[in-house]
This record gives structure tokens, sequence and C-alpha cells, in this order.
């Protein structure tokens, strides 16, 4: 006579893969947030630009104000581009800062972005020019290119027109101090 019973399969010892794969999915997610957390300023995108040559100049014209050129980004010399616009809140808190770096000796080049001529021109008689040579972003293509997300950005550029530093928001005392002033003072 034949058992026709079921024969149990041997089971296997260990742990399987599928078993694994959360834990470890988790563990690399965990992994990922924490490096984000601890980037410098964890609420600013990282720019690709630093450390590579600055993108092309690409202004208008901008009244009462000697444009800026290629040429202003790679004269020997650090400076700070700075992207603004009249419409813009953060870059009326940033305007004193911007005023006291220039009264400091440090050229500033102002890229006026996407903003009515008047409006531009009656922020500036208002609050004071900061900027050395400027010009008009009216279509936005060099901000774009620059990899801007929002105004105030401001770019720190070394003297062979190499992005050194990017600060995406208003140039804030903290800024300064905890930022721009040690990636300036490493140029020096």
């Amino acid at each position: 006579m034949t058992d026709n019973t079921p024969q149990e399969s041997p089971k296997k010892k260990g742990i399987s893969l599928l078993m694994l794969l959360p834990p470890i999915l988790f563990g690399g997610l965990a992994l990922l947030f924490l490096l984000g957390m601890n980037r410098e300023n964890p609420d600013e995108l990282p720019s690709a630009l630093v450390g590579k040559q600055a993108p092309a100049v690409q202004v208008a014209p901008f009244p009462d104000m000697e444009m800026l050129s290629d040429a202003d980004l790679r004269t020997g010399e650090m400076t700070l581009v700075n992207f603004w616009a009249s419409w813009c809140g953060p870059c009326r808190v940033e305007h004193p800062n911007l005023m006291a770096l220039k009264a400091e000796g440090i050229e500033i080049l102002g890229v006026n972005y996407k903003d009515p001529e008047g409006n531009a021109v009656q922020f500036l008689r208002d609050l004071g020019d900061p900027y050395a040579k400027g010009g008009a972003d009216n279509t936005g293509r060099m901000a774009l290119n620059w990899g801007v997300y929002g105004v105030p950005e401001t770019y720190l550029i070394d003297g062979a027109g190499n992005v050194v530093l990017r600060i995406a928001g208003p140039v804030t005392q903290r800024e300064i101090d905890e930022r721009l002033r040690p990636a300036m003072d490493s140029l020096k």
C-alpha cells in the first residue's frame, strides 16, 4: 500500500531577503533625511554652480547705472552678484546690509529681476543704490541660467569668475557673519 499523505517540505532556516528589504529601505531613507538636515542651511536648495564658472551675464541697460558685463565677474577681485526686485519684500529687508557692505568697499553687482523700470528706479532712490554696476533681467533668462528660484539671491564670485557661495533669500546679518564673511576671508 502507498502512503498518499502529503510530506512536509523542509523549512528554510534563516531570514529571507524580503524580510530584510523594509528595514534596509527605511535605514537608507533615514540616512538621506539625516544628511539633508545636517546641511549648512537645510532650508536652502544646494546650488549646482558653486565651484564652477558663473554663467553668462545677459542684462538690458538699467537707468543711471553702468551696465554689467561678463568681464565684471573676472576682474581679479571678489564681487557679489545680487538678484533683486522692488516688489520683493525680503529685498527691502536685506537692503541696509547691502548698503553696509558697499560702505566697506565690497563691490556689488545688481540684477533687477522682472521689475517695472519705474518701480525699480524709485526703489533705489528711496533706499539708496548699493550697486557698482547692474542691469535688468526683464525676461528672467539670466536668473534661470544662474539657478535663481526666487529673489533675493546673492552669489559670491571669486576674481576668476567662479561661484564660491550662493545665498538664497535675504543677506541678513546672520548670513553675513556665518557664511559670507568666512567665504570672503577665504578668498583674501
